[in-house]
């Protein structure tokens, strides 16, 4: 894979704790069948392509406003008061707003009173990238306690006449209580940044600025299919063909900087993008799909906040426990991958 980080510090020396995690997710389910009432598909066509069947949509709040109901059961799961966070990280594809930042709002809606806040756009990798980021502010000594939102309202985004799209993602939240802690802390990043126009959604229109030129500037001239707003545009087949050559890369190459093999992990929390993908990811892991997390059945592609919903969903069901070695792998717009190692 192209740039993939080669950071020679032995990370393995590093650890970090999740102290807790929270989830959000919509009342609200769209489910296939419903689907079939506007565009053109079908329940099996949906199920066999992808592997989901319902994913929640939100009609009442706003995507911080999500951020904030998963990190405050993360807060409280931690048992760290929340006057010690030092930092809140959140990742989001679909903010309500450009400025002020998500992180800003959700700090804001927590009660927190001086965080030092930024956000990150690296797609369906950005809960990943987060961890990292935290990971060596905390390592650092730079903060004590690092809080993670990741909340995406996709529903907002995809274009509901497009079938190869739309039925894929759903709106959700999950958020992370990170502090420094004892054990293994790896990582691995990359991207293509070649394949950029694989996913993309096109920002504020240029023609909508007073932008003084000699020539009439053309919002569409970067090549890339043409979309309406902030339109969600996505390739599937090279999104299909990119991520299946992430997975296992990411996942091999923080394996390799921990010093164990791929197998001696308890459990893998991937990205929910296709269960098609983490199949054959799987496959070429010489791994089961047991030792994969998978609930896209019911949620569907939520970008970044699927791999916090994850966690907190295996907590619930009893399949975490302290000292298990588990990989966090992303892999999404731009093109983009993350995957680390960690011990619970």
């Amino acid at each position: 894979m192209e740039h993939a980080n080669t950071c020679g510090r032995d990370q393995a020396k590093v650890g970090i704790r999740i102290a807790g995690t929270g989830k959000y997710l919509p009342e609200t389910t769209v489910t296939n069948e419903d689907f079939t009432r506007f565009v053109e598909t079908s329940d099996e066509w949906i199920t066999t392509r992808t592997g989901i069947s319902s994913r929640p949509v939100e009609t009442r709040l706003f995507s911080w406003e999500m951020g904030v109901r998963a990190a405050e059961e993360a807060i409280r799961r931690s048992g760290i008061p929340k006057e010690q966070i030092g930092l809140v990280i959140a990742t989001t594809v679909s903010p309500d707003y450009l400025t002020p930042s998500m992180s800003c709002l959700a700090a804001n809606g927590l009660g927190l009173s001086a965080p030092a806040c930024f956000d990150v756009n690296c797609a369906c990798a950005g809960f990943v990238q987060a961890v990292d980021m935290a990971e060596k502010y905390l390592s650092s000594g730079a903060f004590e306690t690092v809080l993670i939102i990741s909340s995406e309202m996709m529903s907002k985004v995809v274009n509901y006449q497009d079938r190869s799209t739309c039925v894929l993602f759903g709106d959700g939240a999950g958020a992370a209580v990170l502090q420094r802690g004892s054990g293994i802390y790896t990582s691995e990043m990359g991207s293509d940044p070649a394949g950029g126009g694989g996913v993309f959604m096109r920002g504020i229109p240029p023609s909508s600025f007073f932008r003084p030129k000699e020539e009439p500037f053309d919002p569409l001239s970067d090549g890339w299919p043409v979309t309406q707003g902030f339109e969600l545009y996505q390739n599937g087949r090279e999104v299909y063909k990119f991520a299946t050559r992430a997975l296992p890369t990411a996942v091999r190459a923080a394996c390799a900087k921990a010093g164990i093999e791929p197998a001696e992990l308890s459990m893998i929390f991937p990205h929910q993008a296709n269960a098609r993908i983490i199949e054959t990811a799987a496959k070429n892991l010489g791994l089961p799909m047991e030792r994969f997390f998978l609930n896209i059945a019911d949620h569907g592609n939520l970008s970044s906040a699927c791999i916090p919903i994850e966690l907190r969903e295996a907590e619930e069901a009893g399949l975490l426990h302290r000292g298990d070695r588990i990989c966090l792998v992303g892999f999404g717009g731009g093109l983009v991958y993350a995957g680390c190692v960690l011990e619970w």
